[in-house]
């Protein structure tokens, strides 16, 4: 049994509880890709609450890999200071600051999620080969240069990573973005050595793996974010995904983050309460490398059952956490793990005498609720 509030180690990285911040995209950089004053509220809020890591949204490679004006970069050392002050922000919470590199490929040059249509200005969109992702414009299919380019940008972003002081890297290789373009079969259709088979279509994600392994620390941890299937006949699957993490396991990569989908429009989900932990299983017990499992994961007992069951290393939430920032006490509380909380001194007074309350005999009586 793997308790929800024990520590994982991973590398020279340790994380004080099971319970991770998922990268949630929030469009309001601005167009010089810096964090803002939004992005220092919204994930230092979540790390008040004592999980073991909060990760960024997705990051961008580069100005082309953005999915929308808005999105959050790291492309540039000019960067680097709103990264810093985030990082140093988190960090002082106790969590694992963590940041997702990205690039969004075919489904860039968008308007935020909120509103639809292009970005004006736009750019050009770049992928594997000239097919638009349904409802986007037709991107261009990448040339041999550009995507050497594209992985020297991961590095670079890599290497900016670490000087802002993040000390957890996850590569995006999912949800239809860019790197997952090159793995499924429905969007890449290149016929040179970066496409055609399990080979060709993996080689993008490897090389961008090995070059981000040899600019980071040893004792950094490095994730890769998969989606195990496309939910679509012919596309991606959950087999190739153990085998692709079987590569990145040996190529040093420490944990895979297994969600799904984001490819196609033609998908056909069977969305339900942690309808994705089977693909992290499946990618956990054939590739023998820890995974994190997110997906409409929820309630705490649920998280604490896909740990029993040994289904996964690491829950991940994102929707729950906006719904309330303070998830992870509220599961201290409904999993009576009240003393494994690291709560901030300013807020003790509201949740630290919990731990008073329910650990003294003489009260007995059930917690109330916060």
């Amino acid at each position: 049994m793997t308790d929800l509030f024990s520590p994982l180690t991973l590398r020279g990285v340790t994380f004080r509880n099971r319970i991770g911040v998922s990268p949630m995209c929030q469009y309001c950089a601005g167009e010089d890709g810096k964090p803002t004053d939004w992005h220092m509220a919204h994930l230092v809020s979540r790390a008040v609450a004592g999980p073991g890591m909060v990760m960024t949204e997705a990051a961008a490679v580069t100005p082309e890999g953005r999915i929308s004006p808005g999105d959050l970069g790291i492309w540039s050392d000019d960067q680097l200071a709103g990264h810093t002050r985030l990082v140093n922000a988190m960090a002082a919470m106790g969590t694992v600051p963590a940041i997702q590199l990205a690039h969004s490929g075919r489904k860039g040059s968008r308007l935020p999620a909120w509103e639809t249509g292009p970005a004006v200005p736009g750019w050009e969109a770049l992928a594997p080969s000239a097919t638009p992702f349904q409802g986007y414009a037709t991107p261009r299919a990448m040339s041999e240069a550009e995507i050497l380019g594209t992985i020297q940008a991961f590095a670079d972003a890599a290497v900016r990573s670490v000087k802002a002081g993040y000390t957890f890297i996850e590569l995006h290789a999912a949800h239809g973005y860019l790197v997952h373009q090159f793995l499924s079969p429905i969007s890449n259709l290149r016929n040179d050595s970066w496409g055609g088979d399990f080979e060709g279509r993996t080689r993008l994600l490897r090389e961008i793996t090995r070059a981000t392994r040899a600019v980071i620390p040893d004792s950094m941890p490095l994730g890769v974010r998969i989606s195990h299937t496309d939910w679509v006949e012919g596309g991606w699957n959950t087999e190739e995904s153990v085998m692709l993490a079987e590569r990145l396991k040996a190529l040093g990569v420490d944990v895979v983050d297994v969600s799904s989908g984001g490819l196609d429009a033609g998908q056909k989900i069977p969305l339900g309460p942690g309808y994705q932990v089977p693909g992290a299983e499946a990618v956990k017990k054939g590739a023998g490398i820890p995974v994190m499992a997110v997906g409409l994961i929820t309630e705490p007992a649920q998280a604490q059952a896909i740990l029993d069951e040994g289904k996964a290393d690491m829950i991940l939430l994102a929707r729950a956490f906006l719904r309330d920032p303070y998830w992870v006490v509220n599961a201290a509380v409904a999993l009576g793990r009240i003393e494994a909380l690291k709560i901030p001194p300013q807020y003790d007074r509201a949740w630290g005498s919990l731990a008073k309350f329910k650990t003294d005999p003489a009260i007995g009586k059930p917690l109330p609720p916060l």
